[in-house]
């Protein structure tokens, strides 16, 4: 009778103790948007500058892993003129359901650039493809194509997060001395809302 009573007060103090919130916190549920908009402050020694994201990712932790946020249009790569991007000029690059919560960082993806010195591209900033324009051009080698932005932000559930990030084309085109070009992807964030 004593070893029934003892696990009868055992069972109560576990439940009291669950009661009063000393479990784990629960995560949000449900999901929000995430609108990642592009704008540029352009390499200006060409009249277009093409570059291709090839992926697009959001990361609640290491541990947690990332999720993907899909191109706009729902393609599988976006290109952008970053030349059409400057002066206040901004576009969509990337726009998706993610799961509720506090993020750490967005990772990009550069898989190709590439300058066009003698003529402007045709259409608009950003879209799955974009015609290269006729003329002198460059293709750009990309030693390291991923970028992580290293800024937190929320999403709330049923809610909408706004991220601005400013591709800095004159930090991160080189010349090099055999005439080639090089692009390492300057990348910041301007605002999250």
């Amino acid at each position: 009778m004593r070893w029934m009573m003892t696990l009868t007060a055992v069972a109560a103090l576990a439940a009291s103790s669950y009661a009063c919130g000393s479990s784990s916190p629960a995560s949000p549920s449900g999901s929000g948007t995430l609108n990642l908009r592009i704008t540029d402050s352009p390499y200006s020694d060409a009249k277009a500058l093409l570059v291709t994201f090839s992926e697009v990712t959001a990361h609640k932790s290491e541990t947690e892993g990332r999720t993907t946020v899909a191109f706009a249009g729902g393609a599988t790569t976006r290109t952008c003129d970053l030349k059409k991007l400057q002066s206040g000029a901004q576009d969509i690059l990337g726009v998706g359901t993610l799961p509720a919560g506090h993020y750490t960082m967005v990772r990009l993806v550069v898989s190709s650039a590439s300058l066009y010195f003698d003529n402007a591209s045709d259409g608009p900033a950003c879209a799955a493809t974009i015609a290269a324009p006729a003329g002198r051009n460059a293709a750009l080698s990309i030693p390291s194509g991923e970028v992580k932005l290293n800024r937190e932000f929320d999403v709330a559930a049923s809610g909408s997060t706004t991220m601005l990030i400013d591709f800095d084309g004159d930090r991160s085109v080189v010349e090099l001395g055999n005439g080639g070009y090089r692009m390492t992807p300057v990348i910041g964030v301007l605002s999250v809302q």
